[in-house]
């Protein structure tokens, strides 16, 4: 789709594909309009696909943002929902942690020798795990250099030969219509494969990912046995959740 920006909009552009995300608050003091330009700006911005609104701001999209990018993005909240999703942990717990930065702050506030089994296809909570005494199964698979991740066929082959009793994953957007999706096929792939595995799903994800839909679909809403956010999201999306029979547990 063709979009013609003014030069505010231009310039607001390049912010966000510098900085990565932008709250409307800070973008109106920085060009000095209002609030209601800002977001008719950031809407007319959308419209290109290369950035995503999000409640009280904007994230950008134009490229494929690498996990040392998106890890500064919300990381209070991100700490927040990883160390709620690790109190669901149990002692002889056999777990799978995905990738993405949510992720990593599950595997970040697992208690050190708690006496799990947790398989991974993400090289950081791997390492993150490997000075809590905790033993750790890594798929193998092809290296996914901007997120850190080992995806492909050695990598699902590897899951689909386990059995656990939670699957943590990560998600890119969720929405009523489409669920859960990712904008990574491979990534997507392995998910499919972890819920398939498991016992019970549990979707780890912060508020900017509600009413998202990214290209790939990896599970419908009720493949999940939680969510656990930062915030609840628009009564579209907690009525969908309802009817799927997906808990909601917002983080303290």
């Amino acid at each position: 789709m063709n979009v013609t920006y003014n030069e505010r909009q231009l310039q607001l552009l390049h912010m966000l594909e510098r900085e990565g995300e932008a709250k409307v608050s800070e973008l109106k003091s920085h060009f000095g309009v209002t609030e209601m330009t800002i977001r008719r700006d950031l809407e007319r911005l959308e419209q290109s696909g290369s950035v995503r609104r999000i409640f009280g701001g904007a994230i950008y999209l134009g490229r494929d943002i690498t996990l040392k990018e998106r890890a500064g993005m919300l990381l209070e909240e991100k700490i927040r929902i990883g160390k709620h999703a690790a109190s669901l942990i149990r002692s002889g717990d056999s777990i799978f942690i995905d990738g993405g930065t949510t992720a990593y702050q599950i595997a970040r506030h697992v208690p050190e020798g708690i006496g799990v089994t947790v398989v991974t296809n993400a090289l950081n909570v791997a390492h993150e795990l490997s000075d809590k005494k905790i033993t750790t199964i890594v798929t193998g698979g092809l290296i996914q250099e901007a997120t850190s991740t080992l995806v492909g066929p050695h990598a699902s082959a590897t899951l689909s030969g386990m059995a656990f009793n939670r699957a943590f994953l990560g998600a890119t957007g969720v929405s009523a219509r489409h669920g859960f999706s990712n904008s990574n096929i491979y990534e997507a792939e392995i998910k499919r494969t972890a819920i398939m595995q498991a016992n019970e799903t549990v979707v780890v994800l912060d508020h900017s990912k509600f009413g998202a839909s990214e290209l790939f679909s990896f599970a419908e809403l009720k493949a999940a046995a939680r969510i656990v956010t930062d915030r609840g999201p628009d009564e579209e999306l907690h009525q969908a959740c309802l009817e799927a029979e997906v808990e909601i547990m917002v983080c303290p």
